[in-house]
């Protein structure tokens, strides 16, 4: 799969190519940059999914811990201390808030692991080194964009490296 870096000076230009780019419907894979450039991200990631997953993993643990609360203090193991009624809604409500935090905060760095394609080990794929210090890199897959390397010359890339 032969893959086409165009290689940006400054933000301006960037900017302009990844407009341009999306505009025309031309698929970016990868954009790299040194500093977040966060329209140029959502220009070609779109938005995240993450808190939608988050919302709904919030919801399945306050029923989960609830209704686990609800059957160690009512069905499991009910204890009566001084005729208090074994299902106090009240008492639960501090314990279902903190793990239901913890819960969230857990699985959502999962979910974004996963998405993310990161695990303990895995080495760093490194495009071009320059975007870590000054440049801005645009990548295209020689499939996808049957004129890449022209299309990016044309967008202002200052260099443009065919990678097969």
């Amino acid at each position: 799969m032969a893959r086409y870096i165009g290689v940006f000076d400054n933000e301006a230009l960037f900017d302009k190519a990844v407009k341009k780019l999306t505009d025309s419907k031309i698929e970016i894979d990868e954009i790299y940059a040194p500093v977040p450039v966060h329209h140029a991200v959502k220009a070609v990631a779109g938005t995240s999914k993450l808190p939608i997953i988050a919302y709904f993993l919030g919801l399945g643990a306050i029923a989960s811990i609830l209704s686990f609360l609800y059957y160690a203090a009512v069905i499991s193991w009910p204890l009566n201390i001084g005729g208090k009624p074994s299902n106090s809604f009240p008492s639960f409500i501090i314990v279902t808030l903190v793990l239901t935090i913890l819960t969230v905060t857990l699985l959502s760095l999962f979910a974004f692991s996963v998405s993310a394609r990161l695990y303990p080990g895995k080495k760093a794929i490194v495009i071009d080194e320059r975007a870590m210090d000054d440049k801005f890199i645009i990548v295209l897959t020689a499939d996808k964009v049957p004129d890449a390397e022209n299309i990016l010359k044309q967008t202002g890339a200052n260099e443009v490296i065919n990678e097969i």
